[in-house]
């Protein structure tokens, strides 16, 4: 398999964040420019797309769902299907290089590197609206393709969100935990990708772990608790967990470790593509492992 180009990453980063820029659930017109780059994108990897409308106080928002060529991805499946999603809006503050065109980019990096492979029961989603005023409610975009695929009685693998995979550190103290204790059980480096999920979701975490490590050079950890543990279902994987799918977050941790988080700072030199990079050879190869392929 063909490992990740940091340059892919980085031209996508540059194009969500400083061409188009923020992308706020009151710019409608400039969530559009991100969905129609994403929606060609997806078609020139050889995907097949389909934008499902997400209205949200009488204004119609898209995601963008893609699968192997030849398929709709919003119908249903025999197979069980693996999700990999990413949200692609931002707050009004921020151009989000990291939230989130850090996640679309390794969103569209990785369907890059698994399509050649073909796998039938693989679905890429990039949701429209994560960010505030609709954060954590079932407006939000990737609660309304969760709850179609429930109303389809599709059954899932699991669902894998991409929130924030592009900021690093070697730094002493720069990772920070929401419980001071933790500090004695995970580094205190943001040198690391971390793989997060609630207790129902643990079996997943620890597989998508395992095969993480066999694909993967850029260090790994992984965290499960419930709700009470602040940020462990901050992003698009709460929707899936809210309508009994099995979910996790991979992440740089957000405001656990990047000072740029919704700043306006967060623009695209603050990221490290390479470590990016290794975060997609991870993920593409236990995406092609999960989905019974042979990486």
């Amino acid at each position: 398999m063909k490992t990740a180009n940091p340059d892919s990453l980085r031209n996508t980063v540059e194009i969500l964040a400083s061409h188009i820029g923020p992308r706020p659930i009151k710019r409608p017109e400039k969530l559009k420019e991100a969905r129609d780059f994403i929606g060609k994108s997806f078609e020139d990897i050889g995907l097949s797309v389909s934008l499902q409308p997400v209205i949200y106080k009488g204004i119609e928002y898209h995601n963008v769902i893609a699968a192997t060529k030849g398929t709709d991805p919003l119908l249903p499946c025999e197979k069980s299907i693996l999700v990999i999603g990413a949200h692609y809006d931002t707050v009004s503050s921020t151009p989000g290089a990291d939230d989130n065109a850090s996640g679309i980019a390794a969103l569209l990096e990785t369907a890059r590197l698994t399509a050649p492979f073909k796998p039938d029961d693989l679905v890429f989603a990039a949701f429209c609206m994560e960010e505030p005023p609709v954060f954590r409610t079932r407006n939000m975009g990737s609660y309304w393709y969760a709850r179609h695929l429930k109303k389809m009685g599709q059954k899932l693998i699991g669902m894998i969100c991409l929130e924030m995979v592009g900021y690093f550190s070697d730094r002493p103290g720069s990772q920070k935990y929401p419980f001071p204790l933790m500090n004695r059980m995970y580094p205190d480096r943001g040198n690391f990708i971390a793989i997060v999920g609630n207790l129902k979701s643990k079996d997943f975490t620890m597989t998508l772990k395992g095969l993480f490590k066999k694909h993967s050079t850029i260090p790994v950890e992984s965290l499960n608790a419930p709700a009470v543990m602040i940020g462990i279902d901050f992003s698009d994987h709460w929707s899936f967990q809210k309508l009994g799918f099995k979910a996790v977050m991979v992440t740089d941790t957000a405001f656990y470790r990047n000072p740029n988080y919704h700043r306006p700072s967060d623009v695209p030199s603050t990221l490290e593509y390479e470590k990016a990079a290794q975060v997609v050879d991870g993920l593409a190869g236990s995406i092609l492992d999960l989905c019974g392929l042979r990486a």
